[in-house]
């Protein structure tokens, strides 16, 4: 139980998800928390050494089965997410595009011969995948790609660029998504194919203990068994992105809870005109509002993780938690920074690392106004994209 329990959450958790969860934290206290302000500040972390000892511990596609995955719950992989973005955003984001996007991907719609070539090598972390969607002129709007893919023969070729793609550095394999005669195709993209080439995007102010890059495509040729089979449209990617999302309604809580910890032990020692921070009265209303939300974010995100299990998860609710807990994961580290004051802003607290972290996370994989949109065509039954 930590100090924002205010409602006995664990009660509603199994011990089997209170074990894995344990685990998990205990990792990130002995591997990440001493080593990430650093990482965040080089604007580098050792992705390939994580990633395998994440291998180790079964965290890498842990929601999938077969192939060396754990087949774990949804909800155990939400309560590994929350404590891996406790640690940092950019750690979690390993974890989500290696599982929920490019192993997922290839686990749901690839080929047999995809599956055993890349799953278990990827489950360990002896191998590492990134996604390609995003594109340089095309975010929110992914029906607009203009990554072509064309046959030659027997082979594919592939031409175009892909931006903000976490992972791709150290990549192994790349899940990229063009545009077919056909419409929206997949394919599993060896990243040192002939005629791809990746740039890792430097000076960024958030997700830094993160490796992004943009992939080049110039006339890539793949042989036939690179395209996914399995993938046909552009359902196939925004599945995907369902998935990763529902890890994202829970890591958010992750990135909320560090901060109130770290801001409910600063405000009971620092002492400002005679007595705690933590005694003031408009310190304990901001207190007590913040973890209010954060006990129904967490209330949501388990509600979410139990529909998957039952496999009666929707993509709207996964938008109306992606929605509620990032925003609100955000309002509650901009206020406990508040609280912290100037040491808000150093580095050696990690309040402004997070706040800066769930800023990319409020964009990444939907942004906030295109989940709204999504609940709103829900609600109205008409469709306010175009």
């Amino acid at each position: 139980m930590t100090p924002v329990d205010l409602l006995d959450l664990d009660s509603l958790l199994d011990d089997e998800e209170r074990q894995i969860r344990s685990v998990v934290r205990r990792l990130v206290d002995d591997r990440v928390r001493p080593h990430v302000a650093d990482w965040y500040e080089r604007g580098h972390v050792p992705a390939r050494e994580l990633a395998r000892e994440f291998g180790r511990l079964g965290l890498l596609g842990m929601h999938l089965t077969g192939y060396g995955c754990a087949g774990s719950t949804a909800v155990a992989y939400g309560l590994a997410c929350l404590e891996l973005e406790a640690g940092d955003s950019g750690v979690r984001s390993l974890v989500s595009v290696q599982g929920s996007l490019a192993m997922y991907a290839i686990w749901r719609y690839g080929s047999e011969e995809q599956k055993q070539r890349w799953l278990p090598a990827m489950a360990t972390g002896e191998a590492i995948g990134c996604f390609g969607l995003t594109e340089p002129d095309h975010g929110s709007d992914p029906a607009s790609m203009a990554t072509r893919a064309r046959r030659d023969g027997d082979d594919w070729l592939l031409h175009g660029g892909k931006m903000w793609i976490t992972n791709a550095p150290v990549a192994d394999v790349a899940v990229i998504w063009a545009r077919a005669e056909e419409g929206v195709r997949g394919f599993a993209v060896p990243l040192g194919t002939p005629g791809v080439s990746v740039r890792e995007i430097r000076r960024k102010m958030s997700l830094r203990a993160s490796l992004t890059g943009e992939i080049a495509l110039d006339d890539v040729r793949l042989p036939a068994d690179a395209l996914l089979p399995g993938a046909a449209g552009l359902k196939a990617p925004l599945s995907c992105l369902t998935e990763a999302r529902h890890g994202i309604v829970w890591g958010a809580l992750g990135a909320a809870r560090d901060c109130l910890e770290t801001t409910l032990a600063y405000a009971g020692t620092r002492t400002q005109f005679g007595r705690p921070l933590a005694g003031f009265q408009l310190t304990q209303a901001k207190l007590a509002d913040m973890a209010v939300e954060w006990q129904k974010g967490f209330l949501l995100a388990l509600h979410l993780g139990r529909l998957a299990d039952a496999g009666k998860l929707r993509p709207e609710q996964v938008s109306v938690g992606k929605l509620n807990n990032v925003r609100e994961a955000l309002a509650i580290a901009r206020q406990c920074r508040t609280i912290l004051g100037a040491n808000g802003v150093s580095g050696e607290y990690p309040i402004m690392r997070h706040a800066n972290n769930l800023e990319s996370v409020l964009t990444y994989e939907g942004t906030s106004e295109i989940h709204q949109l999504v609940i709103g065509q829900r609600l109205t039954g008409l469709s306010a994209f175009a």
